[in-house]
């Protein structure tokens, strides 16, 4: 018998660390190569991880709930044949070329103090209590650093998340043939994640005999999908500067033509909300003008303009804010669009929703009128340009043909990415929305 260390692969093109949101077996389960072991939080997504041998699990080395990086040890397990016999034991098939690419170290340091180091040539000596498998990096980046004699915990990572490049290596060493060059014997610097902590460690407030303050506040780690989620509203509001416009669209008819529709929808087992409708005005709206229906790209400085409409819709879950994509919406008539996006909605409750299903949108849709929202000012599903906000159906008095009359009145908010949309386009595109919801059997002339 020989011992199998099972390591987190890489489930995905880009995805570093996963969540272990529930273990499916224990030690002493005996199980057979693709047999479900774990369900894993990554990406916004719920996925299931299969053992990659057949065997038996001898220790779960992660507890469900924590958040692990790829290469870390998560199972150990007893397998037919001898050490020798098995030159793949100790590695992933997914995460080989990761799990060889790091570097073990099994001291440990002060999380508050700060040390200084003798610099080391090109950065090459690994410090104690870092371990390469807490960084994020590429295996190519990693076998690139490793060939160069550079330990990534020395290196000053920007790209998303923290991971380190390729560029960021290449940097690296640059800068440190120069530091060579120019440094005096015996120097001492203080290394990039040292300086990191230490700069932490120095913004933390200073702890005193506050214990009873300690105990009126509570850590709570942060979800693969709330980072997730962080990451690209930070991203998006620090790259496209957002204006958003207001306005308010009279749906009287709109909310009788639903009342008219709800017996159809339940023979069709299917329930039609205002969504669908909104859908199609937007569909419409945007087809007349297309700027709203693009991508920008900024390294050729070219519009790229869509000539697919898949609309995003903004769903909120116990886990987070995700946005499964309605494909193709400009194809699919109202009972389609109507059962397709309660599908999506069910399985993005329940976290059944696959990766590829939450990518490609080219304009989305948010709303928070179900919770009881007016206005707000929605932040743009980037690399797209606009989104639209819908808020909650008030009924108030309206002057329509000289006369006061009641009406059902529905909050819209519209942001777009001022770079590319002026405010005149912007408005003149919500006019189009609102044309069409107050009069919404224009709306089933659509396909």
């Amino acid at each position: 018998m020989a011992l199998y260390e099972l390591r987190f692969p890489e489930l995905g093109e880009g995805l570093h660390e996963g969540r272990i949101e529930k273990w499916l077996v224990k030690p002493g389960d005996v199980v057979k190569e693709d047999d479900p072991i774990a369900e894993v939080e990554n990406d916004k997504s719920m996925v299931e991880l299969p053992s990659p041998i057949d065997g038996k699990i001898t220790q779960i080395h992660v507890e469900a709930g924590a958040t692990v990086v790829v290469g870390d040890l998560i199972m150990s397990f007893e397998v037919e044949g001898s050490a020798d016999a098995e030159p793949s034991l100790g590695t992933t098939h997914a995460a080989s070329d990761t799990a060889q690419a790091s570097v073990q170290t099994t001291a440990s340091a002060s999380a508050t103090e700060t040390k200084a180091v003798t610099a080391p040539a090109k950065g090459a000596t690994q410090p104690q209590g870092v371990s390469s498998r807490e960084i994020l990096a590429a295996p190519s980046v990693r076998k690139f650093a490793r060939e160069s004699g550079v330990f990534l915990g020395n290196v000053i990572p920007t790209g998303p998340n923290g991971k380190i490049l390729r560029e960021d290596v290449e940097r690296f060493l640059a800068g440190a043939d120069h530091a060579q060059s120019e440094s005096h014997d015996g120097a001492t610097v203080m290394l990039p994640h040292e300086a990191q902590s230490a700069q932490t460690s120095s913004a933390e407030p200073v702890q005193g005999n506050f214990a009873q303050g300690a105990a009126l506040e509570e850590r709570v780690p942060l979800t693969t999908i709330r980072k997730l989620i962080a990451q690209a509203m930070v991203r998006s509001k620090h790259t496209a500067p957002h204006v958003t416009v207001l306005d308010e669209v009279d749906v009287t008819e709109l909310v009788k033509l639903r009342e008219e529709l709800k017996p159809l929808a339940q023979e069709r087992g299917t329930k039609i909300t205002y969504l669908p409708f909104i859908v199609k005005a937007l569909i419409s709206a945007v087809r007349r003008y297309p700027a709203l229906n693009a991508t920008l790209d900024e390294e050729r400085q070219e519009l790229v303009l869509k000539k697919e409409y898949h609309i995003g819709i903004a769903t909120d879950t116990e886990r987070g804010l995700l946005v499964p994509v309605v494909r193709h919406a400009d194809q699919k008539n109202m009972w389609t669009i109507a059962q397709e996006i309660s599908d999506l909605a069910a399985r993005g409750r329940a976290g059944k929703l696959g990766p590829n299903e939450m990518k490609g949108s080219t304009i989305s849709i948010t709303n928070i009128g179900s919770a009881g929202g007016l206005f707000f000012t929605p932040i743009i599903n980037f690399p797209e340009v606009a989104i639209l906000g819908v808020g909650r159906i008030s009924e108030k008095p309206i002057v329509k043909n000289g006369q006061i009359v009641p009406a059902h009145v529905m909050a819209l908010s519209l942001s777009f990415d001022h770079r590319i949309i002026d405010g005149v386009l912007g408005q003149q595109t919500m006019n189009e929305v609102k044309r069409l919801l107050e009069n919404p059997r224009l709306l089933l002339m659509e396909v």
